[in-house]
């Protein structure tokens, strides 16, 4: 039987779902993901119709991600210098008709090109997005809201290749025109979306000491570690190694990897979508805590698990720890930066994810040589652990003070 107090977060969390506000940020988060995972179901089309080696068309990739590696962290002191909105919407538009103009493209080297402009635009969607959540939401309508929106990506990450493979039974170049959704998705931040600008009139020299003081303090470097460690793990471990795993050591088909694929991402989106009631019994620190012990239970659990089957709880376990660790790491982090300088803050962050994301496969494939493919799994769990010891220390302490 449910309680009063019960009934009335659900009441609360049924009312926040109706904001106009999130619904115009989980269109920006479908377009933030949209850029890789769409198109990567095309690629042997692209290879053969373009007579490419598979290394080749890894180019499209990779010129899409450098801008946000390096543009980001410019384009949040912009966000929080102009305002949300003045970096936003552009950005969208630049995503847009890049993002289209790359399937009128025929020759490779301008599909290049444009796959690099239209990762400029896309820079910045993936930090403005959570640095909006941050300026609207405070307390636990924050934390459940972070939720919602990691659990939106998961389904937007799961769904485009399917969408994109799809497309690409028409021709290669028909996944290419999906980024001409982010023109509505600019118009509705332009005239829907209602969010507090900042309103600093701090010398730039000020901003940008208070913004590295913010950036530089214990909480803030533990949580940019544990972002980091996150998609290290989630990138080396489990995204590029666990196929490998799967097919060595229980034959199993594409088809069956990739429904083992989903099935995380199910579990990620389903726990994301309930993090507001976790967020009200424990605080996020707590959760994160939790978060990377069961990183580690689960990367131990998957090279001793007997059969496929019984890999099916690690698996899950991993997709529900990424449910509760990347919101709550996001919620920390919106949380400690305060509004003028939350921009930059979260820019930060989305390069520390880029980072994570492309020393992860390294990593494993150090641990691969060394350790073998089990150890690979044992190495990550220590990481994990090595991780949980660091951040239990680093966020307990107090955040410095900034000049007014």
């Amino acid at each position: 039987m449910s309680t009063p107090v019960a009934e009335s977060a659900l009441g609360g969390e049924r009312l926040l779902l109706r904001d106009p506000n999130l619904h115009v940020i989980f269109s920006v988060t479908l377009m933030a993901v949209l850029g890789v995972s769409s198109i990567t179901p095309a690629f042997p089309q692209i290879a053969e119709e373009l007579d490419l080696s598979a290394g080749a068309v890894g180019l499209l990739v990779a010129v899409f991600t450098l801008p946000g590696a390096t543009l980001t962290p410019v384009l949040g002191v912009l966000g929080d210098r102009l305002g949300r909105k003045r970096v936003l919407v552009p950005s969208l538009i630049l995503f847009a008709v890049a993002g289209t103009a790359c399937g009128f493209a025929r020759d490779f080297r301008l599909l290049v090109e444009l796959r690099f402009v239209q990762g400029v635009g896309a820079a910045a969607l993936g930090a403005l997005n959570v640095t909006i959540l941050g300026d609207l939401f405070s307390g636990w309508k924050r934390a459940t809201v972070m939720g919602y929106n990691a659990s939106v990506l998961s389904v937007g990450t799961a769904l485009y290749p399917a969408i994109g493979g799809t497309l690409a039974l028409l021709g290669w170049h028909y996944p290419f025109f999906l980024p001409i959704l982010a023109l509505p998705v600019a118009a509705l931040v332009a005239f829907r979306l209602r969010n507090p600008e900042p309103r600093s009139k701090q010398k730039l020299s000020i901003y940008l000491k208070n913004t590295l003081i913010s950036i530089r303090s214990p909480q803030a470097l533990g949580l940019f570690l544990a972002s980091l460690m996150i998609f290290v793990i989630l990138y080396g471990a489990y995204l590029t190694y666990l196929p490998f795993l799967l097919r060595w050591s229980f034959d199993a088909s594409p088809l069956l990897i990739g429904l083992l694929f989903s099935v995380t991402s199910a579990a990620t989106a389903v726990t994301s979508f309930r993090l507001g009631r976790l967020a009200r019994r424990f605080t996020e620190r707590v959760l994160v805590l939790i978060g990377f012990m069961s990183y580690a239970i689960a990367m131990l659990a998957i090279p001793l698990a007997p059969g496929l089957w019984a890999l099916l709880v690690p698996i899950v376990l991993f997709g529900v720890t990424n449910g509760i660790s990347i919101p709550s790491v996001l919620t920390l982090l919106t949380s400690l930066a305060p509004p003028e300088y939350r921009a930059a803050f979260m820019s930060v962050n989305a390069m520390v994810l880029r980072m994570g994301q492309t020393l992860g496969p390294l990593v494993a494939g150090l641990m691969l040589q060394k350790l073998g493919l089990s150890g690979v799994y044992y190495g990550n769990a220590v990481l994990a652990l090595a991780t949980l010891a660091i951040i239990a220390v680093a966020i307990k302490r107090e955040a410095p003070a900034v000049e007014a």
